[in-house]
């Protein structure tokens, strides 16, 4: 007996068939879409095959009427599978079935990877428009906040420690690199690197193919007329397969996307702590931060795209195994869960981008907070300024180092037991130092607001020089939105 399809909430379902990715996403992956292109490609087979009289045109013509997504009947095509334990193979049983006049051709000369590996890589220029689309509305949204918050001061933080100041327009270019440098991987995939298998039979010598041609034409030539109305290259050679580096490369790319939302997540998740207070993802007046504590503004946007990329970041292990392991012309464990982890990683990412555009469009500056923690720790950074003045007028710089190491440890004790800095008072009445800087330059030079460098010209720069080239290449894109249902 068929197994029982019942999907609802009453047996577990996948969390990514409602709760996490896009509906556009999961549509790609579909079973429904997959098997309608499983069988535009056996048309497309038989209709150059019609071009060498292997086919009749009525033949073609019968598989063509039978090739979109309503004529698939899964319910039949799964009853068959239960018995001869082929999905592919039950596809075109089923498919015979509706089509008396051509079903008796349908997969002439073919091996499953033709079918399953060429629609593969559609799937993935597919999905890979997806998530470069997500890619650039992400990197519009933190331009906006570069631009915004460029010539922002604030401290920066090295090792969870106060450190010198940056400006935050400076620290969002930061995020906004890595989204360039992932947009630049996607690209070069997408444009040399995804191609179909092809049309190579069994081991991938087109043997059948030039058994059936022979005399008409070469198997390349069959082969470029079907990836031409797919429109798909495929590669030069191939073994049953199309090269499973190319999932290790996709899911490597994928992963990389990962771990630029989770830095961003994290960073903000760390910034909206109390103890921090300079920055916070957007939260609903209704949101609910704790079961327990009422009081609770958790930052469960970055949360949860922290923890969904942190899945991703395993995938390309798995990948790597299907590629390493792939025994001479192949072997089939990658099968399995090439299923999982193919559509799995696109749908986390396509979750991750969504997530990640949500935060950085709607996020909240607490300039106040930044303000305050600039005042409290950015004199320190404006020692170094001090040091490098005073050796300039002939100063020894290791006396004066530990001069200021001992009044800047002094300044720690006071702000660890809940005091002002005093460090500006210190080091002002020191005599040595008063008698080689005037008062007004030496606080100036310990204003922190003046020790950002070229942070925000960098930061602007950044936007004109790497960003903007990159949206007005994709215009068309800029705006399209996921709705994500959490």
């Amino acid at each position: 007996m068929p197994r029982e399809e019942s999907f609802d909430h009453h047996t577990f379902i996948s969390p990514f068939t409602w709760r996490y990715g896009s509906e556009e996403m999961r549509k790609v992956f579909s079973e429904i879409n997959t098997r309608s292109d499983w069988r535009k490609i056996w048309t497309y087979l038989a209709e150059a095959q019609a071009e060498y009289g292997l086919v009749s045109k009525e033949e073609a013509e019968d598989l063509k009427s039978k090739m979109t997504p309503e004529h698939i009947d899964l319910k039949r095509a799964h009853q068959i599978e239960e018995e001869i334990k082929h999905d592919l193979m039950a596809e075109i049983k089923t498919y015979a079935e509706q089509t008396p006049v051509g079903g008796g051709k349908i997969h002439l000369g073919a091996t499953s990877a033709d079918i399953e590996d060429n629609i593969d890589a559609l799937k993935l220029l597919q999905a890979t428009d997806i998530i470069l689309t997500r890619l650039v509305n992400c990197l519009s949204s933190m331009a906006d906040n570069i631009t915004k918050y460029a010539d922002l001061p604030c401290i920066g933080w090295t090792h969870l420690q106060p450190a010198e100041p940056t400006t935050l327009g400076y620290r969002f270019a930061l995020y906004a690199q890595d989204l360039v440098l992932d947009i630049a991987s996607l690209e070069n995939l997408r444009q040399s690197f995804i191609k179909g298998k092809g049309l190579k039979g069994a081991v991938g010598t087109s043997a059948s193919y030039k058994n059936l041609l022979k005399g008409k034409a070469e198997p390349s030539q069959l082969e470029e007329k079907v990836m031409s109305r797919l429109g798909l290259d495929a590669f030069p050679v191939a073994s049953q397969t199309y090269p499973r580096k190319i999932d290790h490369l996709i899911l490597s790319a994928l992963s990389s996307i990962a771990q630029s939302t989770h830095k961003f997540g994290l960073d903000v998740r760390i910034l909206q702590s109390p103890v921090f207070g300079e920055l916070s993802e957007p939260v609903g007046k209704s949101q609910v931060g704790s079961s327990t504590m009422a009081f609770k503004r958790n930052p469960v946007i970055s949360e949860r795209m922290c923890s969904l990329a942190r899945y991703v970041s395993a995938l390309p292990t798995v990948s790597f195994m299907n590629a390493s392991y792939s025994i001479l012309e192949r072997t089939l464990d990658d099968s399995a869960n090439r299923r999982i982890i193919i559509p799995e990683g696109f749908l986390t990412i396509d979750e991750c981008l969504t997530l990640y555009q949500k935060i950085s469009s709607n996020i909240t500056v607490n300039t106040a907070s930044i303000k305050q923690n600039l005042e409290k720790f950015g004199v320190f950074a404006g020692t170094e300024a001090i040091l490098v003045e005073m050796v300039k007028q002939g100063g020894d710089r290791q006396k004066i180092h530990e001069k200021i190491r001992r009044y800047a440890f002094k300044a720690w004790d006071e702000i660890s037991s809940g005091r002002k800095n005093p460090l500006t008072e210190m080091l002002t009445s020191d005599s040595e130092i008063r008698a080689a800087i005037p008062p007004n330059t030496l606080r100036d030079l310990l204003d922190p607001s003046n020790y950002t460098g070229d942070a925000s010209d960098r930061a602007k720069r950044f936007v004109k020089d790497s960003i903007k080239p990159i949206l007005s290449r994709y215009t068309d894109r800029l705006g399209r939105k996921s709705k994500t249902r959490f």
